[in-house]
């Protein structure tokens, strides 16, 4: 009885010693190193979370997540500033034609909601009457059923993938320009918070910033929903990219992956934005020149090889096989000492 306990007791530390080492492997095979991902205030709220938890989960990476813009991301990944850049808007020829070497994957799909104060009268607006206060054609609320009050126009920088997904969809049909007396913010945050503070104020922000401090706008008696955009009755849509210089490096793909993950879609999903199926084949110059229309977000583009969640990985065979030895051993000595 005591040699088998004795047996018991040297099979159960070698079983430990093996899973032991197996946990040290695992460990070493985290993500580490140092990552910067700067770029549109749009794709911004994704980047933050999914860092968060990629870094929660591997305490020695590191990665820096800032906006400035979908230009800014697009010029600072392109010149090697950064290593990923985020941009809700397509890569404009001129810029294909100054850093050809871009790779960008579509990692969800966006709208544009006009939004005025929650305590203007205003609840809808057609497309051409949007287009002409932003033109400063129409100045007064009262010209669109609204009180007797001037209207103030918010807009964004140039260079925002917001800004120019808005002049596309609404300004360019019917070749306006924006009011040079608008009042231009660098974010979808500056933007939304001074609506939400002006009775007066409209602008254009990303559907995923749309909260309770402002009210959007139904334009041609649609609402800007998740699912008007999925089904298109809502028509302004586009897509938002993370973008790397040429092929992404390892710890690049691990965050891409993982944004295009399960996991990573239900964290698009939850923050208002579309989730897409599955990674999309980087763009061309040619696509990129002369957009086509935005495909539904149920319709995916060519896929590639299914993303990889950087998790520690699972026991091997290798593993297993060694785990299995151990007991037998133990199991031999045993044997040998009955």
């Amino acid at each position: 009885m005591r040699k088998m306990c004795r047996a018991v007791l040297v099979a159960a530390f070698l079983v430990a010693m093996a899973v032991s080492a197996f946990s040290v492997h695992g460990a070493a095979a985290q993500l580490s190193g140092k990552l910067t991902v700067a770029g549109s205030t749009t794709v911004l709220p994704i980047n933050q979370e999914c860092a968060r938890i990629l870094m929660e989960r591997n305490p020695d990476l590191r990665i820096s997540v800032s906006g400035g813009g979908s230009g800014h991301g697009i010029k600072a990944v392109g010149a090697g500033d950064i290593d990923i850049g985020a941009a809700s808007r397509d890569i404009k020829e001129e810029e294909w034609a100054k850093y050809s070497d871009l790779k960008p994957f579509v990692i969800a799909k966006d709208s544009v909601a006009i939004v005025v104060n929650p305590k203007n009268p205003v609840s809808e607006l057609t497309m051409e009457e949007v287009a002409k206060i932003f033109a400063g054609e129409i100045n007064n609320w009262k010209e669109v059923g609204g009180e007797d009050a001037e209207i103030r126009v918010i807009t964004r920088e140039e260079g925002s993938g917001t800004r120019e997904t808005f002049e596309k969809f609404v300004m360019r049909p019917l070749q306006l320009e924006i009011t040079a007396d608008a009042s231009v913010k660098p974010s979808n945050g500056e933007v939304r918070a001074t609506v939400a503070t002006d009775k007066n104020a409209i602008g254009y922000i990303s559907l995923g910033y749309v909260d309770e401090s402002v009210k959007a706008l139904k334009i041609d008696g649609v609402e800007p929903t998740v699912e008007n955009v999925v089904s298109g009755e809502y028509p302004i849509t586009r897509n938002l990219y993370l973008i790397t210089k040429g092929e992404p490096e390892p710890l690049e793909k691990a965050f891409i992956d993982f944004v295009l993950s399960e996991e990573g879609q239900k964290i698009v999903e939850e923050l208002g934005y579309i989730p897409v199926q599955t990674p999309a084949t980087p763009a061309t110059p040619a696509t990129s020149a002369t957009p086509a229309t935005p495909a539904t977000p149920t319709t995916p583009a060519t896929q590639t090889p299914s993303p990889a969640v950087p998790t520690p990985p699972t026991p091997g065979y290798e593993a297993i096989f060694a785990v299995l030895m151990l007991a037998l051993a133990a199991l031999l000595l045993f044997l040998r000492g009955t």
